[in-house]
């Protein structure tokens, strides 16, 4: 079957960063899904765009569908007839097949008779099914917020300026928001504004690159790493990478340039992080380094266009000096008040209505952080630090420059700390006890700094679950998702040996005065069961599903003799699980018949298999309690590695459920002490399944 290219553009006015990076990302699987629908098979699906137009690239598309030729079950026979006659779902059954109700088939099935039929359909042109997909791809594309205009029943990211549909080079006709179809594109709208005939939909890349656009994201993210690379050198200076910047950047130009920016030298007296954010929060500026290490003065900015750039920088220049103005002075005004005397103004912002104010949160979260110190071996100044920094943590919320670039919370408070004469220690729990951010920032880097962050975290998730705010679906206000993987990265990382459980009863001690919705052992099961469905996505990330499955499945009330235990079942190979996981689901199912009490031994005449396996359990038994003790699950493991093929060779030999009671009740108490022993470390029936 013969095959050509298909391409889709939608042009349309300048789409927000955001936008261009999730149409690109959804739009692959939209047309596959269409495609797959339609029977209709290709070679690659691509999707392209820029901030004035999204196109899809079809590469070796069928010209027409696979005939069909499908067998179809329908209704049973009972319920097709009725006197004789066929009833509605008979007839409805043939409607769908195309075909009369004399055509069917009766066949005989485990279930009953039934009817049959043979549904046949003729492939049709792709040509003919093309303008229909297209358009439905077009209404599907998703966007955060949608926008219509003029008096269209239409809704997209942003008004639809062209449209450009080809199959091959044959022009596929549709309209959709008032515009037609074409094959007119158009090229940079300040380098080359003319229009673009694309020929045919495979030249389409080629054709945009020549007027200064470049469709494709990952050759314009090469461009920009290039131009950026460059300017730097021209700069004598090394960029300060940052991928936020890199994406943002990346969406809001279609060919790359890069201008290089300055400032007055005067500003670096502001902390770096401040010159930074103003550059990135506000223009989408990156910094620049020398070769010693320091903050330049000066900056790259990504432009659209390479006409004019001095005029471009001396606009640059003037907005960067204004925002760097307003900064010294947050800056300046904010030091010539003490942090700790900032603390009252708390009072004034609610956390939330039900849980009070910031004031009251910083309250809890400093006596919350002795607690959890108390809950673990640590130096009297590492709890001395922590105090103080619990104290001081939420006090830059209300200065100047937190106001203006709320980003730089955490980082302004140590940055005060320190020019107001707080230890080191004390300024690094102030910022760090923020961390971790996101799913890939670094936890705390100290003890002091991770047992403010665990206080923060925890008395957010407790008292949000305690009030009915647990997440839903995709609605997660307070961040709580995040919240509770931040909270166990931080134990899992500190090696914090830590019980779950308890520390939600620490948690939940400090809000007794907010009469919270669920009691304290309602609170706690939520939130084990909660925090297990992070642990199992955090550990499986490093570690085979099954190991983490079976694991979890014995309790993870303690996150880091949790990631022991599934760190020792990863050390046995893949058929060592295998095979362990099979002899233990067969024994955990016997189990569950057995009377309680310890195996009695065979007898001297029972068949060697019985021996040799309560002689393996014997030696199990001895040192199984010890192991798991002492958290020596590696060890542990071992053991129960050297008794799956013992158990295997059991169950082959020897018929456990004996006519004998006697007989069959011993085997299952055998059967029951062995998997009880082991669920304390691992529900071992879960692995490798």
């Amino acid at each position: 079957m013969s095959e050509s290219d298909l391409l889709l553009e939608i042009g349309c006015e300048e789409l927000p960063s955001s936008f261009v990076e999730a149409a690109i990302k959804a739009l692959p699987d939209l047309v596959k899904r269409r495609l797959e629908g339609l029977r209709l098979s290709c070679q690659e699906i691509r999707a392209l765009g820029t901030p004035r137009r999204l196109a899809v690239l079809v590469r070796g598309l069928a010209e027409a569908q696979p005939d069909l030729c499908e067998e179809l079950t329908g209704p049973p026979v009972r319920a097709a007839f009725k006197d004789g006659k066929p009833t509605r779902a008979a007839e409805a059954f043939a409607e769908k097949l195309g075909v009369s109700v004399d055509a069917l088939r009766r066949v005989d099935t485990p279930k009953g008779e039934y009817l049959t039929g043979t549904r046949s359909e003729r492939g049709r042109p792709t040509r003919e099914l093309l303008p229909k997909l297209l358009e439905d791809t077009i209404r599907e594309v998703p966007f955060r917020k949608s926008m219509r205009w003029a008096d269209l029943d239409f809704a997209f990211g942003r008004p639809i300026q062209w449209l450009v549909a080809l199959y091959g080079a044959e022009v596929v006709s549709l309209e959709v928001a008032g515009k037609r179809s074409g094959r007119d594109s158009f090229g940079h709208r300040f380098l080359a504004p003319q229009p673009v005939a694309i020929s045919d939909a495979s030249a389409y890349v080629e054709l945009m690159r020549k007027a200064h656009v470049l469709v494709d994201p990952a050759e314009r993210e090469k461009a920009l790493e290039s131009e950026l690379a460059r300017a730097a050198q021209s700069a004598e200076g090394t960029l300060i990478e940052d991928a936020f910047l890199m994406g943002e950047n990346l969406s809001l130009v279609e060919e790359p340039h890069v201008v290089v920016g300055g400032f007055d030298p005067s500003y670096l007296d502001l902390p770096e992080r401040v010159i930074l954010e103003v550059a990135k929060g506000h223009q989408r500026y990156f910094g620049l380094r020398s070769a010693s290490g320091k903050l330049m003065p000066k900056y790259l900015a990504v432009v659209n266009t390479a006409l004019e750039p001095a005029l471009i920088v001396k606009g640059n220049d003037r907005v960067m000096r204004a925002r760097l103005a307003d900064a010294q002075f947050f800056y300046r005004e904010d030091l010539r008040v003490p942090l700790a005397e900032r603390r009252a103004k708390l009072a004034g912002v609610v956390f939330q209505k039900r849980l009070g104010t910031v004031l009251e949160k910083s309250d809890r979260v400093e006596r919350l952080a002795a607690s959890i110190w108390g809950e673990l071996s640590l130096s009297p100044a590492i709890l001395e630090a922590a105090r103080r920094g619990a104290h001081l943590s939420k006090c830059d919320l209300v200065s100047y420059m937190v106001g203006e670039f709320p980003e730089l919370q955490g980082d302004m408070g140590a940055s005060y700390a320190l020019a107001q004469g707080e230890p080191e220690a004390v300024a690094e729990v102030i910022k760090e006890h923020y961390r971790p951010k996101g799913a890939h920032d670094a936890t705390a880097s100290s003890d002091a700094a991770a047992l403010v962050a665990l206080a923060d975290r925890l008395d957010t998730i407790v008292a949000c679950f305690g009030i009915g705010l647990a997440p839903t679906g995709t609605a997660d206000p307070f961040a709580l998702r995040r919240a509770v993987l931040g909270l166990l990265r931080t134990m899992l990382d500190r090696g914090f040996d830590l019980s779950l459980t308890t520390l939600i009863a620490l948690a939940h001690r400090e809000l007794e005065d907010k009469r919270l919705d669920l009691s304290l052992p309602e609170l706690t099961s939520k939130l084990l069961e909660f925090s297990a469905e992070r642990l199992r996505g955090l550990l499986s990330d490093k570690w085979p599903a099954d190991a983490v499955r079976a694991a979890i499945a014995a309790g993870h009330d303690r996150p880091l003799d949790l990631r022991g235990r599934v760190a020792a079942l990863a050390a046995l190979d893949e058929k060592t699980r295998t095979q362990v996981g099979e002899v233990f689901k067969r024994a955990t199912n016997i189990a569950a018949q057995a009377s309680s009490g310890e195996p009695a031994a065979p007898p001297a005449d029972a068949h060697k298999s019985e021996q040799a396996l309560f002689e393996a359990y014997r030696r199990f038994a001895s040192r199984a309690d010890a192991l798991a003790h002492a958290g020596d699950y590696a060890h542990l493991l071992a053991e129960v590695a050297t008794i799956a093929p013992v158990m295997h060779q059991y169950f082959l030999d020897v018929f456990v459920m004996s006519d004998d009671l006697g007989v069959r009740d011993s085997r299952l108490r055998l059967m029951k002490a062995i998997s009880d022993r082991c669920a304390k470390v691992a529900r071992l029936e879960l692995l490798a399944t």
